[in-house]
């Protein structure tokens, strides 16, 4: 039986509908809504680079499928050590979602367990929602009726989003926390810091508790200070 975590960590708040930044995303967006809030909705299956939102978006739909009354299982392949037994072991979900699905290419038992899970979802009605960094025809999936049936999912390619995107949602994050980020700031970190949206989230996070503790402002100087103590030094 897979471990259930409390709501408040397993649907983290940022990690929810209404914060996912759709931009060029906006088919996808409103087809993983519709799989978290419809019964009998196409299944999907969404690829893209990491930062392009997959696991925001699986578990935005998690969440929202939650507070809809409905059962919902989250399953983060690629930190579960037993994959086939993960997936065996999924029962009496209405959606079930599946991130990082590369992590089971190549091992046959966990893709004939994924198979099994499949056809088992698709007789009890519930709705499947995949997440991988390819297609299902990249992946590396051996067992070929697996791959036919992945391949079968309404397909999303996610687009990261592109750096006027990002501030947008860095600014909105901040200022959601009373933080104020000036564009002399931004520029600064993009110039230097990783644009991964989720690698900025996070440090976000982290520059939010060290600036309380300092009881100061996030300027250049702050920041410079911060990832050069945290081991990422700036210039």
């Amino acid at each position: 039986m897979i471990p259930q975590l409390p709501l408040a960590l397993r649907w983290p708040r940022r990690q929810r509908f209404e914060h996912f930044h759709a931009g060029a995303n906006a088919a996808a967006l409103a087809a993983v809504q519709a799989l978290a809030l419809e019964p009998g909705a196409p299944w999907v299956y969404l690829h893209g680079a990491n930062g392009s939102g997959r696991s925001h978006l699986l578990m935005a739909a998690c969440q929202a499928a939650n507070s809809a009354g409905r059962r919902v299982q989250y399953l983060p392949l690629a930190t579960i050590a037993d994959h086939a037994a993960a997936l065996r072991g999924v029962a009496g979900s209405e959606l079930l979602a599946l991130d990082d699905l590369g992590a089971i290419a190549g091992s046959r038992e966990a893709e004939h367990a994924l198979f099994d899970l499949y056809n088992r979802a698709r007789a009890e009605g519930s709705g499947l929602l995949f997440a991988a960094e390819t297609t299902p025809t990249q992946l590396g999936i051996g067992l070929p009726d697996l791959r036919s049936r992945l391949g079968a999912c309404t397909q999303f390619a996610l687009k990261p989003l592109d750096d006027d995107e990002r501030r947008v949602v860095l600014k909105a994050q901040a200022a959601s926390r009373g933080i104020e980020l000036d564009d002399g700031v931004l520029d600064w970190l993009f110039s230097r810091y990783a644009r991964d949206l989720g690698a900025l989230l996070d440090l976000l996070d982290k520059l939010d508790v060290a600036s309380l503790a300092a009881q100061r402002r996030i300027t250049i100087p702050f920041l410079r200070e911060f990832l050069r103590e945290a081991g990422e030094a700036a210039p």
